[in-house]
């Protein structure tokens, strides 16, 4: 006898395991499961109730072997539904199609296909390249790939992805006016398949040339490099009324112009006094590699030795407010710097790199040893992880000097002094 939806909900109510036949090997399973506890019982009340779980399956044969295969929990899948489900089953044995082994097939291909799309390859490619770069880096590369690239692209197939595709992708972040943005998603891309082919899960690289997009204005970090203008500067953050942590942590970043995050998550134990140096460790550098080296002038120690007994005892220079086992905030010392009325417009933490870049170049010292002092690490990366000390003689009196000079642009109180290269 055929079922209908009443004689499944009767037999469903008698709450006992049973097989309801349809015909054609289709049947619904009556399956109970673990007892439900109602809470707050007394004695002689019933504690618990069965529950039953109903599932369509379907019994053929195939080579003589009895097999079985599901077709879905009712009443997600209704009688109705369950019946069309049959009829193709039986459509494929018909046709010599083993229905168990199709569906196998079926879904080891839509595995397959989740992981050949965009997305799936650039977490692969990210994962591996995000151990060489900086944890700030990272963040920056997978959120823009996140925000901006994953929703158009991330579900598609990595071999059929287009060049106009993409570029449709670019162009909507360029319209928002984000053209720097646009640019470095096209590079992760342009990195991204570069990888699928060395990898051979991609024939070819449809990335848009940087052409296909507008040229994106190079933004520059405001900073004072005018000699009068830096002599206030360094006398405005030797006044500054905020704490003292704050106040040492702006002159050690006019000191030893290192990236704010570099600065801001110093630790002690990356200082040695007596050497005279700050190792920065290799993982919290923009480019991991090696250990970068800042010489320590005279100023930069005396400053150290104002701070240890202040903040000594603990991990961090400068750590957070709100706990001492995380760093200062980012936004700290930018606040300082506008509490001294400097304008974004005017200077930025970021920008005491290029004021020294700039001062140190005018004054005739040699770029090499600047550019490493600045962590500006060359191309071939590998061979500079071997080169931690380059320079490191001329390094040494340039950061004496660039102090010096520091100190002799504060002291002139608005009169341009000279100072000779080797004056530490």
């Amino acid at each position: 006898m055929r079922l209908t939806d009443k004689a499944i909900k009767a037999a469903i109510s008698k709450q006992r395991r049973a097989k309801l036949f349809d015909g054609g090997g289709l049947y619904l399973l009556l399956r109970p499961v673990a007892p439900l506890t109602r809470p707050h019982t007394t004695s002689g009340e019933a504690g618990s109730r069965s529950s039953l779980r109903a599932f369509w399956r379907q019994k053929y044969y195939w080579a003589g072997v009895e097999k079985l295969i599901s077709h879905g929990p009712y009443p997600r899948v209704s009688l109705r539904l369950a019946r069309k489900r049959r009829d193709e089953a039986k459509e494929q044995l018909e046709a010599g199609i083993d229905p168990s082994a199709q569906r196998k097939a079926a879904k080891a291909a839509r595995r397959s296909a989740a992981k050949s799309t965009f997305e799936a390859l650039a977490r692969e490619w990210y994962a591996k390249q995000a151990k060489t770069w900086a944890a700030s880096n990272a963040d920056k590369v997978i959120g823009r790939l996140e925000n901006d690239a994953f929703p158009r692209l991330g579900g598609k197939p990595v071999r059929s992805l287009t060049s106009d595709e993409i570029l449709q992708c670019l162009r909507l972040v360029e319209e928002r006016g984000a053209h720097e943005s646009a640019h470095r998603i096209r590079q992760y891309i342009d990195a991204i398949y570069k990888y699928a082919v060395h990898t051979g899960q991609a024939h070819a690289n449809p990335t848009p040339a940087p052409g296909a997009l507008a040229p994106a204005k190079k933004a520059h970090f405001a900073s004072i490099t005018e000699p009068k203008g830096v002599g206030a500067l360094i006398r405005a953050i030797r006044s500054y009324e905020g704490t003292e942590q704050v106040r040492i942590a702006l002159q050690l970043a006019a000191l030893t112009f290192v990236r704010p995050g570099e600065l801001r998550a110093a630790e002690w134990r990356e200082f040695d006094p007596d050497a005279g140096e700050w190792r920065i460790r290799p993982e919290r550098m923009k480019v991991k590699g090696a250990a970068h080296i800042v010489p320590l002038s005279k100023q930069a120690l005396a400053l150290l030795e104002q701070l240890k007994p202040l903040t000594g005892s603990g991990k961090y220079l400068f750590p957070s407010e709100r706990s001492p086992l995380r760093p200062m905030s980012e936004n700290t010392l930018t606040a300082a710097l506008r509490a001294l009325g400097y304008s974004k417009e005017q200077m930025t933490v970021h920008g005491f790199r290029h004021m020294a870049s700039t001062l140190l170049n005018e004054h005739g010292w040699k770029a090499d040893a600047i550019e490493r002092q600045l962590a500006h690490m060359p191309r071939d990366q590998v061979r500079a992880a071997y080169n931690t000390a380059q320079y490191l003689p001329e390094r040494r009196e340039l950061m004496a000097w660039w102090a010096n000079r520091l100190d002799a642009l504060a002291a002139a109180d608005g009169k341009v002094v000279s100072i000779g290269r080797h004056l530490a």
